[in-house]
């Protein structure tokens, strides 16, 4: 994935208030509120196969919500340990003590929200881990950060396609079928619904452009156009192949649905996740470009939509005042996202949902507009939301690290 080189060769002066510079933290704030919305329309909302322009509003959020969420991991990462420029010695330890602090508690708190029995596929124990695999390459510079995602979007779905035809499979007679679900570190590695081998790449892909100028107009344009060539790249390759490759759409609809199966067809296999993933029982599955398939193609596309979301996000916050003001209540979610996302689960399970996507509409729009109200009001007063303050306290014992 190639990305723009700043034309700055500092960072930018530290501001002297505690609030951040609006083009390099509140965009990114923004983005994150969008990412809990999109999660919230993926877990909450009603179907998409039910089609029309909800159906269709729902369908853009499944998948690509959780990439842009992985891709502000690594954002989130270099804001830890020094975005434009990384920290050394005591300060730059410090810092790695505090991710793996960090990485720790997601590890555990998404199990324990995993154990709590909703519907939901918890990716914050996946989360964890992806902060513990990349934290040794927290002092690259964005270029080898954009070669190492880009090699690990082209190499990395094909082993992981290799390694789960090695696990136990529950087929019979012979016949392929999706490895048994498994527990702890392969779960998260292989065959968990977040498997670290196919989402690391957008946590790099992240990694680069915070390394970026990203308070310099041209540093964003190209960003933007980077994104859109990268989802027309990924999106714009997997139509043509499956439907030039001979037989690609008849082995799909034959036996590439795997456990998401929906109601829609094959053919929409290269953007959609309504018609189901692709169970690996076939190699055309790795011509699928639709969300969560696990594929080159499949991250491609939906790190080129992270990435042209982040770049519009910091772009229109800093330029145009009144949409900033506008949109403060999705920033003060994004600024809590995690106390966001723990709060959706847990209102899952209060409301006893045993099936996902299915709800009305009503319920998605009553889960947005509770969250937004409670960090709207909380942001008044405090800084941090809830859990992100506590986050915060519990990795303080890293400033003992010398």
């Amino acid at each position: 994935m190639s990305l723009p080189r700043s034309t700055r060769n500092s960072p930018p002066p530290a501001p002297a208030t505690d609030r951040a510079p609006v083009g390099r933290l509140i965009g990114v704030d923004l983005a994150r509120g969008l990412v809990v919305f999109g999660m919230f329309a993926a877990h909450v909302g009603p179907d998409p196969a039910q089609g029309g322009t909800t159906g269709h509003l729902m369908e853009l959020a499944h998948g690509r919500a959780s990439a842009l969420f992985a891709f502000l991991a690594g954002f989130s990462i270099m804001l830890i340990t020094g975005r434009r420029t990384p920290k050394t010695g005591r300060a730059g330890r410090q810092a790695v003590a505090k991710v793996v602090i960090r990485a720790l508690v997601l590890l555990v708190l998404g199990t324990a929200l995993t154990m709590t029995g909703t519907p939901v596929e918890v990716i914050l124990a996946f989360y964890g881990l992806y902060f513990l695999l990349v934290l040794p390459l927290y002092r690259l510079t964005a270029g080898p950060l954009a070669v190492i995602a880009a090699a690990s979007a082209l190499v990395l779905p094909q082993i992981l396609y290799v390694v789960q035809h090695a696990l136990p499979a529950e087929g019979a007679d012979g016949i392929w079928a999706r490895p048994k679900d498994a527990d702890g570190v392969v779960s998260l590695l292989f065959t968990g619904s977040y498997p670290a081998l196919t989402w690391v790449p957008f946590v790099v892909a992240g990694m680069a452009v915070a390394r970026l100028d990203l308070t310099a107009a041209v540093v964003r344009i190209r960003l933007a156009i980077t994104g859109g060539c990268l989802a027309v790249l990924g999106y714009g390759g997997s139509w043509p192949a499956l439907h030039l490759v001979p037989g690609a759409l008849t082995k799909l609809s034959a036996g590439g649905w795997g456990e998401w199966g929906g109601g829609g067809s094959a053919a929409s296999a290269w953007w959609s996740d309504t018609w189901g993933h692709p169970d690996g029982s076939t190699p055309v599955g790795l011509l699928v470009a639709s969300p969560h398939s696990e594929t080159t193609l499949s991250i491609l596309a939906n790190a080129g939509v992270a990435i042209a979301v982040l770049a519009g996000c910091l772009a229109a916050v800093d330029a145009f005042p009144r949409f900033h003001r506008a949109v403060r209540p999705v920033i003060a979610v994004g600024s809590m996202s995690l106390t966001a996302y723990v709060l959706h689960i847990v209102g899952i399970r209060f409301l006893g949902t045993e099936e996902l996507p299915g709800p009305a509409l009503h319920v998605l729009i009553g889960f947005i507009v509770a969250v937004t109200v409670f960090a709207t009001l909380w942001s008044r007063y405090f800084r941090r939301g809830p859990l992100e303050w506590l986050l915060g306290k519990v990795t303080e014992p890293a400033g003992l690290v010398r």
